[in-house]
């Protein structure tokens, strides 16, 4: 194929790269996925570089085919760069360095371990009984939201005002986005420092935002992000992460006998052995039943690539120009 002179501006594999995520979307979409949507050169809002086309003096980044880029580190790159991807979020320019650090893995002792359901009324339920509250982020920031969404449905389309307005929208949406992330963070951090062996349910989200009188909540909840985050922070940590089938958590007792509940039902009443408690709570209990022992756990966390002598960490290190 015949490159434009468009195309003849930018690095050969930042193209190739750009095929790789088409494939991806076209691999995602026959998966169940829906059909990957065209962006437009005013919606690509990132590009990836190799490492083999960049390099850092003096602090700016230089970029093949584009020069020098001044640029803010937050913190030192270690290891080798694998990658560096260049974002735009909203009217902000971002750097991302994707690196390889060869870190050896060191098994803990299984020590403690916890079942955790995710809910509705609360974010987490631990199999201990505590609860977290979710923070609701999106609900808090709603009618701030709605207003500026009117301010910009009476601009003209087109207008310099209305582009003014659309990123006054989406700078709403993005700290939104930030405090997510933020809390997430802290979460997951307190999860794997205070346990060994982490127990989630395996849930199928896209599933569950089809109910539309719940989607708002969950999509505000960030249950996912939560869930990805831990994975590798427990990877990191030498501790366990470990996703259980979800089938009949919430219908069945931890003695085995079925309790069917609509959600509407908050309290979970067994006839068979007389148990009552909070329904999340007997679901986090029954999450931690279905766990593998701490050993096994960890046999199988690290038979997913059981050449591996240490760990790749991908650390990604932001920069803002």
């Amino acid at each position: 194929m015949t490159k434009t002179t468009f195309q003849k501006e930018v690095h050969s594999q930042v193209l190739q790269n750009t095929l790789k995520r088409v494939e991806r979307s076209f691999q995602n979409f026959f998966n169940g996925a829906g059909y990957p949507r065209f962006q437009g050169r005013n919606r690509y809002n990132s590009f990836t570089y190799p490492g083999s086309g960049l390099k850092l003096e003096d602090g700016k980044l230089i970029l093949s085919k584009i020069g020098a880029i001044k640029i803010i580190l937050h913190r030192e790159i270690e290891g080798k760069i694998k990658t560096c991807t260049i974002k735009r979020d909203v009217d902000q320019w971002y750097v991302s360095f994707s690196c390889q650090i060869d870190i050896p893995i060191i098994p803990i002792e299984i020590r403690t371990i916890t079942g955790i359901d995710v809910g509705l009324k609360s974010l987490i339920t631990f199999s201990n009984g505590e609860q977290i509250e979710p923070p609701k982020y999106l609900r808090a920031s709603e009618k701030r939201l709605a207003r500026e969404q009117i301010h910009l449905s009476k601009k003209e389309k087109g207008s310099e005002n209305r582009n003014k307005q659309r990123i006054i929208v989406a700078k709403v949406h993005q700290r939104i986005r930030f405090q997510r992330k933020d809390f997430n963070h802290k979460l997951s951090t307190n999860l794997v420092d205070n346990y060994d062996h982490v127990v989630f349910e395996k849930l199928q989200i896209q599933n569950m935002l089809k109910n539309h009188c719940l989607a708002k909540s969950i999509v505000d909840a960030s249950r996912s992000q939560l869930i990805n985050v831990t994975i590798y922070k427990a990877e990191y940590a030498g501790k366990i992460m470990e996703l259980v089938n979800p089938n009949g958590t919430s219908q069945t007792c931890i003695c085995g006998y079925p309790v069917p509940k609509t959600l509407a039902v908050r309290v979970h009443s067994c006839p068979s052995c007389g148990l009552v408690l909070d329904r999340d709570h007997v679901s986090a209990m029954i999450i931690k039943n279905r766990s593998s022992t701490a050993g096994i756990a960890g046999i199988q966390a690290r038979q997913s690539n059981p050449d591996r002598e240490a760990m790749k960490r991908e650390a990604p290190c932001e920069s803002k120009g």
